[in-house]
């Protein structure tokens, strides 16, 4: 069934309000496009350098974590087996997790940040394989922090970040903490990288180019595609940062993360590429695939996983 937008801010994308342009009517007699789909191709398992990947990370926002796992989401996880998963838009208070995922052995190091402000709003988790060196919540600036958004885990030889960034929300109400987010957020992420080269991944609310989403001509003032926004991601990658995609898919197309429930758009694939692996300069030398998982549902997300030689 279609998810019936709810009367607040979180209406489409959590609180986006990230839809498709509406499809215009067709003609009488005129027959409908075929949709153009994506097709994952095979992993690549090897860097530019010859190393062999050795680090697997999956990123997926779950729009509700309890939903997420009462729709098998953890049967997926268990099959793809990333060695770090990182989930966002959980809105999931952490004494109200679900056993299911808090006892899974697989994941023994298991990190969760929510609202303090709201119940069932935002949300991140980290789950890992082996113990990370340090974890932290935030970064470090109130405003930002109480909504539960980011969780830095540090290991031998990167750190790991998973973000879920807030949006201008429907109307854009939200553009100019947007866009004080974005410079607060750059600054936490390039002062970490002074330390250790980093991944940055999740759903970062933003489609950077008109290659990123299927009506850019249509969504010029959505939230996730203005020009405010696109301009603090393209900040973001002059700040010595990488979108892992485009580096190895600089011209596909039609491949997206995020299709809204209405308008029967992830059949049409009628969809945003906001979900993204981006990567230290120091850490590029070792990517070896960035892939979307685009045939996993239980979201109106699909996971993405990154394939790394560290």
């Amino acid at each position: 069934m279609p998810k019936r937008a709810k009367k607040n801010e979180e209406a489409v994308d959590g609180e986006t309000g990230n839809g498709a342009e509406p499809a215009k009517k067709e003609k009488k007699g005129k027959e409908p496009e075929a949709p153009i789909l994506y097709e994952d191709p095979p992993d690549q398992m090897t860097s530019k350098d010859g190393r062999a990947a050795n680090m697997k990370i999956t990123s997926w926002n779950v729009d509700g974590l309890r939903a997420w796992v009462k729709k098998n989401g953890l049967d997926w996880v268990r099959k793809e087996d990333p060695d770090v998963l990182c989930l966002q838009e959980t809105k999931c208070a952490e004494k109200s997790l679900p056993s299911d995922i808090t006892d899974m052995p697989e994941y023994p190091h298991k990190y969760w940040a929510g609202s303090e402000d709201k119940e069932g709003y935002s949300g991140v988790a980290m789950l890992s394989k082996t113990e990370p060196l340090n974890v932290t919540y935030g970064i470090g600036k109130e405003e930002h922090d109480k909504e539960g958004r980011v969780i830095t885990a540090e290991f031998p030889s990167f750190f790991l970040v998973t973000a879920y960034v807030p949006n201008a929300s429907r109307g854009l109400v939200r553009l100019d903490y947007r866009k004080t987010w974005d410079v607060d957020f750059r600054a936490y992420l390039s002062d970490l990288d002074k330390r250790k080269p980093l991944v940055l991944c999740g759903d970062l609310n933003v489609a950077h180019q008109e290659i990123d989403l299927k009506n850019p001509k249509g969504n010029r003032k959505s939230a996730g595609f203005t020009p405010e926004e696109r301009e603090g991601f393209t900040e973001l990658l002059k700040a010595g940062f990488t979108d892992s995609f485009r580096e190895l898919y600089p011209e596909q197309a039609n491949a997206y993360t995020f299709w809204t429930y209405m308008m029967n758009s992830r059949a049409k694939n009628v969809g945003w590429r906001l979900d993204y692996f981006l990567l230290s300069s120091a850490l590029l030398p070792g990517l070896c695939d960035s892939k979307i998982r685009n045939t996993a549902m239980g979201s109106d997300h699909c996971p993405i996983t990154l394939h790394l030689a560290v």
